[in-house]
């Protein structure tokens, strides 16, 4: 297969009719190697409009226009310190990598963790970190972030994350489930994360966001 073929068509035919218009983001999003963050036996998808599950891990290497969008609406600028939050194998950390400063990529499998962190290595990324932990707990020792994206959808963004974020900065997350999901943009205005939703879209979800939902007896 001619991954660079099909990465050129990706750009043309997926993001730019998909309303990705950033000069910047469809450049990086042409110059990196999607096949390479997919197992060998799936490098065939890498290019195809959909999410891609990675083997048995249950999570998925997100769908290309709907990744460029919530990068896009993140307007990380050069030097931009960045958390991605549910890094997967990689793909979206050395997107950021390529648009920001210093990037921390976090992953709470730790197979995956490591499979990123050797592909990184491996395509000369020295900008980006891959740690493991928690991803509903952030990673605050590498804050506070200009800016944190969500690579999953939640249900809700926990306290914390506000915490990591420097006055002024952006997250971005996908807030619901399912065809019923917003992206939304989060800026931190006197220490207050401030909310404007930007487009709806559906991306797989991320462990560790969900409600508690409690029963309780009629009254």
């Amino acid at each position: 297969m001619d991954f660079a073929k099909a990465r050129i068509n990706m750009v043309d035919g997926q993001l730019m009719t998909g309303g990705v218009i950033d000069r910047r983001v469809l450049q990086v999003f042409g110059s990196v190697p999607r096949e390479r963050f997919l197992p060998p036996s799936q490098r065939g998808l890498a290019y195809l409009d959909m999410d891609v599950r990675l083997a048995a891990s249950g999570r998925y290497l997100i769908e290309p226009t709907p990744l460029a969008r919530l990068v896009h609406l993140a307007a990380i600028a050069p030097g931009d310190v960045v958390l991605e939050v549910g890094c997967a194998s990689g793909y979206g950390t050395m997107i950021l990598s390529k648009l920001g400063g210093s990037i921390v990529g976090l992953e709470s499998d730790p197979e995956l963790a490591s499979q990123a962190d050797r592909e990184l290595s491996a395509l000369g990324v020295s900008n980006a970190a891959i740690v493991v932990g928690p991803l509903d707990k952030g990673w605050a020792s590498e804050g506070p972030y200009d800016a944190i994206l969500i690579a999953g959808s939640v249900e809700f963004i926990p306290d914390g994350f506000c915490e990591q974020l420097k006055e002024g900065g952006r997250l971005v997350a996908v807030i619901g489930t399912g065809r019923a999901a917003q992206a939304v943009l989060h800026i931190k205005i006197d220490g207050v994360l401030s909310a404007r939703p930007a487009f709806d879209v559906a991306i797989p979800p991320l462990p560790g966001f969900q409600r508690v939902h409690q029963f309780a007896f009629p009254g």
